[in-house]
């Protein structure tokens, strides 16, 4: 079942789209299984009618995108031959003529599917579809993102837990930091952004109580992820593409960071933030 923070996902991309495409009906929803998909969230709506509706794989011009996977439209639904018409009536009491459905496709999955649409019967210009998939490919890749952090929240659970379960498994927990840093930034929803941050304090702090004593050193959130990829033995370049930044400014946190460290090489920097327990 698709949860709450993915609705909200959804419901700023639909806020977008209606923003940019000039649409005055746009709405959509997650998938709830392989094949159904429930229309969730509504923007212009003058009715009630579209809320809740289950969409079913191959059904109407949604279900066909879904099971296409790929965009389709209709110049006139009630009239159009290539769709079938479960929804007509719902889509009737709403005034619709004009739609256009754009499924969202994670690592070749469909999750959902967004709708766009007119109250008169007209062809959808180019820049209407391109606004469309603009939308569909904002939800993918938060919804890419939020998978990603899932599945690393969940690994650093079980490192933190026992990070000795198995040969190497510090390298499994620096990465695991590595990674959780560099997707904080990304992550709209605070909740998981908190959660995530404190895993990776748990992490680093697992290896701390490890660690020789050392004095306290407070590094700011982006020096640490810079410091975190330079442990990875990133490059500023490649540090700065990890974290969406300049290299102008990785160079800059890291300038910073090593002098608060009071390191004088980028390996120095990265023993010292290990013994300060701010990596793992």
């Amino acid at each position: 079942m698709p949860e709450p923070v993915d609705a909200v996902e959804m419901q700023a991309a639909l806020l977008r789209l209606r923003r940019t495409s000039g649409l005055p009906v746009v709405f959509g929803g997650l998938l709830s299984d392989a094949r159904h998909a429930r229309i969730a969230e509504l923007n212009g709506a003058q009715t009630s009618a579209l809320r809740g509706l289950v969409i079913s794989a191959g059904s109407g011009l949604g279900g066909k995108a879904i099971a296409l996977s790929r965009p389709c439209a209709v110049t006139d639904y009630a009239s159009a031959r290539h769709i079938s018409h479960e929804y007509d009536a719902a889509v009737a009491a709403e005034g619709l003529r004009s739609v256009v459905a754009v499924p969202v496709v994670v690592r070749r999955a469909v999750r959902g599917v967004l709708y766009g649409a007119l109250r008169t019967p007209v062809t959808l210009g180019d820049r209407t579809f391109d606004a469309m998939v603009a939308a569909a490919r904002d939800v993918e890749q938060s919804l890419a993102v939020r998978d990603e952090v899932r599945q690393l929240l969940a690994a650093g659970r079980e490192q933190v837990t026992d990070p000795d379960t198995a040969p190497g498994a510090w390298e499994d927990v620096r990465e695991a930091h590595r990674e959780l840093r560099a997707l904080a930034p990304r992550v709209a929803d605070p909740a998981l952004r908190d959660e995530l941050l404190d895993v990776c304090g748990r992490l680093a702090s697992a290896a701390g109580a490890k660690a020789p004593a050392a004095r306290e050193v407070s590094l700011a959130p982006r020096e640490v992820d810079v410091v975190a990829c330079v442990a990875a033995g990133a490059t500023n370049a490649a540090a700065a593409e990890r974290l969406g930044l300049r290299p102008e400014t990785v160079k800059g946190y890291l300038r910073s960071a090593m002098r608060k460290l009071g390191a004088h090489t980028r390996l120095e920097a990265v023993v010292a933030a290990r013994r300060a327990g701010l990596l793992p």
